[in-house]
């Protein structure tokens, strides 16, 4: 029975240290590289930093991949890399970029914006869904693909039609 329980723990332990060493996001190392730099950010040391120049704040957030998945079916995933600073962003207090990658295996920027992304069920051209670009407040905009760059289509809140005053 003990050695049921060691082998079980060593088993964990081993699994454990699997799944730690792989990245989070699923990307190779070499494009997490290339999805940072297609997002507009510069290595630092060994930070990732955009144009936020925050001074150091206790609330700054640096720049990580906070999604990678296939947002339009295509088979290539697309990343959202999110930057965190009230001193940049404001009372959003975070800004974001969308990127996807091509058929080359390059990466290019579809969207930069300051605000919370949320993607929704509703689509533009190519099966691309439209972007809400949230933050405080009630009324935000939702931005379409039109094939070219993501765009302002309208005004929602909670799935519902609104204007901001």
């Amino acid at each position: 029975m003990m050695l049921a329980w060691l082998l079980v723990g060593t088993f964990a332990i081993v699994l454990g240290a699997e799944v730690r060493a792989a990245s989070p996001t699923g990307l190779s190392p070499a494009d997490e590289v290339a999805v940072f730099k297609a997002a507009g950010f510069v290595k630092k040391g060994k930070q990732w930093r955009g144009d936020c120049e925050d001074p150091g704040t206790a609330a700054y957030m640096p720049p990580v991949i906070e999604t990678v998945r296939d947002l339009n079916g295509d088979g290539r995933p697309e990343a959202v890399i999110v930057e965190g600073s009230t001193f940049c962003y404001g009372m959003t207090g975070q800004g974001f970029v969308l990127v996807s990658q091509q058929a080359d295996a390059s990466w290019t920027r579809l969207a930069r914006e300051t605000g919370v992304p949320r993607f929704l069920a509703t689509r533009g051209k190519d099966g691309w869904p439209d972007l809400e670009v949230g933050g405080p407040g009630f009324c935000f905009p939702v931005q379409r693909w039109n094939g070219r760059a993501y765009a302002q289509h309208r005004m929602e809140y909670e799935g519902k039609a609104c204007r901001r005053k």
